[in-house]
């Protein structure tokens, strides 16, 4: 589905590299402040366990230089790719350039002078590490604030930041341009993908709880790599990490962007219903949603329509009375009591 991807520079992340036609990564943001006096045993679980659930690459608002040493820190630990969101004070980016940090994320216009941009910058390009540039419209330069048209002051923002860099020789740079609502977002990415190859981080900025959220998101990405744009995804809502990770990577997946994760058929329950599922979903979400393989999963509620409306999946499952009926490829292949079934589908999964 959707056209060809538009031809970008690569540029090196940690262990990714994000643009050049390499696979469109899926990122989300740690959650919570970090305290220097917290253990960073359990920050290092958490983040693990991201990892485990898909995200590519994580990012920390670093709002201070005491952050800066955690984050360092913690990147010295981890193969993951840890990326430093930078507003306000230049000096904290530049201690982060201290440590193997995979990126810093810089709002400019939010720095101050210039001349502290100018800093960063130059400092990234001595440790060859890369910047996003991150252009939000809630955000704008005062001089560009009164611009009617939202998407084409975004895009304005972005090429005065593009010309200290091109200045200063730097190219290692990813570009985001986002908005709290669908439209600019996509019209302000669609101008910047027309003028510039660099790589582009596609999101909807302050997008809102869970349903909204997603809803957003997907009507705003879908939009944008259906014409070949994007390198890298995140999908900002008020909600959990791992929630952001999964709907990243399902907007992916449903777009045919990239063969990633597991793609769930399950019926919506009616009347007929004789097998919960909703609880069964809960039991083996966690197990699912860390399975990185590309196959589909069918959950039907009962025998009327289930292994006819799922005869393409890989594996499913669906309600007969006291029992639970597993099929592949619409075939029946067990039948077992209900509560033995997270177990015997978990055992059917590892067979795929």
């Amino acid at each position: 589905m959707g056209g060809e991807r538009k031809k970008t520079r690569p540029v090196k992340v940690g262990k990714l590299i994000i643009g050049g036609g390499f696979p469109i990564s899926v990122q989300t943001m740690w959650k919570a402040p970090l305290e220097s006096r917290q253990d960073d045993t359990a920050v290092l679980a958490g983040i693990r366990s991201l990892e485990d659930s898909g995200c590519e690459i994580l990012r920390f608002s670093v709002p201070e230089i005491e952050t800066a040493e955690i984050v360092g820190r913690l990147s010295l630990s981890l193969d993951l790719p840890l990326v430093a969101d930078i507003h306000f004070d230049y000096r904290i980016a530049l201690r982060c350039l201290d440590f193997p940090i995979a990126k810093i994320r810089l709002n400019p216009g939010n720095i101050g002078e210039a001349w502290k941009v100018e800093e960063v910058i130059r400092k990234a390009k001595d440790k060859s590490i890369p910047l996003r540039i991150g252009i939000n419209a809630g955000s704008l330069p005062r001089s560009l604030r009164k611009e009617k048209y939202k998407a084409l002051a975004m895009l304005k923002a972005a090429e005065i930041e593009l010309e200290v860099l091109n200045k200063m020789g730097f190219d290692q740079t990813i570009f985001s341009l986002k908005a709290s609502d669908v439209e600019t977002t996509v019209e302000a990415n669609l101008l910047f993908s027309e003028k510039y190859d660099f790589p582009l981080h596609l999101g909807v900025t302050e997008a809102g709880p869970l349903i909204q959220g997603i809803v957003k998101n997907t009507l705003a990405l879908s939009r944008l790599l259906e014409k070949g744009v994007g390198d890298t995804v995140r999908v900002s809502l008020s909600d959990s990490p791992e929630n952001e990770i999964t709907a990243g990577r399902a907007i992916l997946r449903i777009s045919g962007r990239r063969k990633i994760g597991v793609d769930i058929i399950s019926c919506p329950t009616c009347g007929r219903t004789v097998f919960d599922v909703k609880k069964f979903l809960e039991v083996v979400h966690n197990y699912i949603h860390k399975l990185n393989k590309p196959i589909s999963i069918a959950v039907m509620g009962c025998p009327v329509n289930g292994p006819g409306e799922a005869r393409n999946a890989d594996l499913g499952l669906t309600g007969a009375g006291r029992y639970a009926v597993f099929f592949k490829k619409g075939r029946v292949i067990r039948r077992v009591k209900i509560e033995e079934a997270a177990d015997i589908f978990k055992e059917e999964v590892e067979k795929l």
